[in-house]
């Protein structure tokens, strides 16, 4: 008789850098600027895409964090795993990690279907900061990788279709401020893990909704997708249609390390067109991805030959390490679009991941469209298409609702809040009150008494709530300087920036905190092209900061004043707040680098020249920066060391 498929905590130990603390700073602004098509400027773009990518881009982070606080050093660090194990198949799920798939273990074969990573290193790629590459991930929210990157989520054992036993993640997604769940389970006797995805708007309000699951290959793969055309988007931020495999310039992308440069590939996939996307090696194996038709977007992503992509693969991981590239299945056709979704509706549907045996002279030869003839004959032979949807419609008319039978991990609290401000009833994914936390206690004060409840002397605001009915409490509360605070983060969240400075401005007048208040403004004033202006609010929020301000609030603060004072031309003052900050802060790489601007700034090129030359790593570098290489630039005509490049632009 076959084994049963079971669910079990497990641990992991990986060399890890730990996360560190979250940035304090309110995170006014995204990290950089949102990737946008001019629809007009593009042409043959079907309508609904076109209206999608021009609906509801993310302009704040708010009201999440962004997570500055790792760096580069790794220990070997125990992380909470969950194993998902049948006798074909063995899933290594990271709850504490976004639900990372950190591993898909065939045991037939003996093979790891996916990239798993050997580090957890973690890197600024998510939409508030720290991300890391390899294996499976779940993104929701807006363009980008999700928030949830290295959050944790709740966990727990519920009963399968199939009656055995089934993982749910679950969490409340705070930027678009919605519900999801993921449902992983391995039928009895399968080669395939099935995933059952939900999202729901309780909200009588639509929302926009954002998804893609992601999945990391070895490069040293052919990419195979039901497409003749793909959408192009490379360093131009523009999409471009092309032909598949020719893709840019003519190079075959489908073979991930012949790419010259970072790029995207949106496969064009005909309706009614089965949506699938596979990897597969040089001897015919290698990995598959189906779903049911509402997940109808395929993606590959490729980070090229180039120094910087190479360089980027290098910084994710670890030196020796293969490289990788992603396939990816979304809600719309490409990563720029958000879907709308109505009040009190949801989009649910199922996926499967799963090993794949093919002639490799087919799938490696030159007739493309043979080639993926012979994927889908195999994936059919594997997993016909019927058996997806009638496990999709077996979840959904069954377990998706059921109650979590044994709780495994706790995700954050926010959750249990917004179920009891809204009696929100979202049967299989409780927010039981018992997660509430420290954060959430000041926000359940104002719901149950409506009044904040005072800060402590000296003590940062806290995280901050933005959705228009904490707005409105807001509004009613009591005018003390931290509702004005909070009041004007959620005015400049809807975008509302004229009240929301008049909110922090009223706040400012009355006794009490003043260096948050001062850095939104501060922030205003930088977004309002006043950067003189700007750097005065930033040095003096940083100069209101307590005497006894923990060095994670010294940094943040000290970084954007400075940062300020060199784009205003302000080099004195800037070296006089540099010189001034404590000596573990200005070691860090990114005040290295500030130090090296600063130099430059005041004409002290050897010097600046020398920091470079002593080494220095920036440890939240964001992906596309080019700051080093302008650096470098204005110091020397010679070429930027391979340690510095992570240009992803010729």
């Amino acid at each position: 008789m076959a084994d049963m498929t079971t669910v079990r905590r497990a641990v992991l130990t990986l060399p890890a850098a730990p996360l560190g603390p979250d940035n304090p700073l309110p995170a006014l602004r995204t990290l950089d600027g949102t990737p946008t098509v001019d629809a007009r400027a593009t042409e043959g773009l079907p309508r609904d895409m076109a209206r999608q990518l021009g609906y509801a881009p993310l302009r704040t982070l708010l009201p999440v964090p962004v997570r500055d606080g790792y760096g580069r050093e790794r220990v070997p660090t125990e992380l909470d795993a969950i194993v998902i194990e049948n006798e074909r198949l063995r899933a290594t799920v990271l709850p504490g990690l976004g639900g990372r798939v950190h591993s898909l273990h065939h045991k037939p074969s003996g093979r790891e279907l996916v990239h798993h990573n050997p580090v957890f290193q973690p890197a600024a790629f998510a939409l508030n900061g720290a991300w890391f590459a390899g294996g499976i991930e779940w993104n929701i929210g807006a363009t980008g990788h999700t928030a949830l990157s290295c959050a944790p989520l709740h966990a727990a054992i519920v009963p399968s279709p199939d009656g055995g036993e089934m993982l749910r993640l679950w969490e409340w997604e705070r930027l678009r401020d919605l519900p999801f769940q993921v449902d992983l389970w391995l039928p009895e006797g399968s080669d395939f893990l099935h995933v059952g995805v939900r999202i729901r708007n309780p909200h009588e309000r639509s929302a926009p909704v954002y998804w893609w699951s992601n999945t990391a290959v070895p490069e040293d793969r052919r990419i195979l997708a039901p497409a003749d055309e793909a959408w192009f988007h490379g360093d131009e931020r523009g999409l471009r249609r092309v032909a598949v495999p020719a893709g840019e310039n003519g190079a075959d992308h489908t073979y991930p390390h012949r790419g010259a440069l970072p790029a995207d590939y949106f496969y064009d996939l005909a309706d009614p067109q089965r949506r699938w996307i596979a990897a597969v090696d040089d001897t015919g194996t290698g990995l598959v991805q189906t779903s049911t038709d509402v997940l109808r977007g395929r993606k590959l992503f490729l980070w090229g030959s180039s120094r910087g992509g190479r360089r980027w693969q290098e910084w994710l991981t670890e030196p020796g390490a293969p490289g990788y590239a992603e396939i990816q299945a979304g809600l719309a056709r490409t990563q720029l679009e958000h879907l709308k979704l109505e009040g009190g509706a949801e989009f649910s549907w199922l996926e499967a991941y799963g090993p794949l045996a093919v002639a490799p002279g087919e799938v490696h030869g030159e007739d493309w469209s043979a080639a993926r003839a012979e994927v889908e004959r195999s994936l059919e032979a594997a997993l016909p298409r019927a058996a997806v949807e009638a496990a999709y419609e077996a979840w959904r008319e069954g377990p998706a609702d059921a109650d979590p039978a044994t709780v495994l991990a706790a995700g954050s609290g926010w959750g249990a809040l917004e179920v009891l401000c809204a009696g929100h009833e979202l049967p299989g994914t409780p927010f039981p009150v018992s997660t509430l936390g420290e954060e959430q206690k000041p926000w359940l004060e104002l719901l149950r008494t409506g009044v904040l409840p005072p800060l402590a002397d000296g003590a940062a605001p806290g995280p901050s709530l933005v959705a228009a009915h904490w707005r409105d409490m807001l509004e009613t509360a009591p005018a003390e300087p931290l509702t004005e605070y909070h009041l004007g983060l959620a005015q400049w969240h809807a975008g509302d920036l004229a009240q929301a400075v008049r909110s922090w401005e009223r706040g400012l007048r009355q006794n009490g905190m003043r260096w948050p208040l001062l850095y939104c403004l501060a922030v205003a004033d930088r977004d309002g092209g006043h950067p003189v202006r700007a750097a005065e609010r930033y040095v003096e929020a940083f100069e209101a900061l307590p005497a006894d301000a923990d060095e994670v609030v010294t940094a943040a603060l000290g970084r954007e004043a400075l940062t300020a004072l060199l784009e205003a031309g302000d080099a004195p003052r800037a070296r006089a707040l540099h010189d001034g900050l404590p000596e573990p802060v200005r070691a860090r790489g990114a005040f290295r680098l500030l130090d090296a601007r600063l130099l430059l700034a005041e004409g002290r090129t050897a010097e600046a020249r020398a920091v470079f030359d002593q080494g220095f790593e920036v440890a939240d570098l964001r992906e596309g920066a080019e700051i080093l290489g302008e650096v470098w630039s204005a110091l020397t005509d010679e070429p930027l060391p391979d340690f510095y490049e992570f240009r992803m632009r010729p």
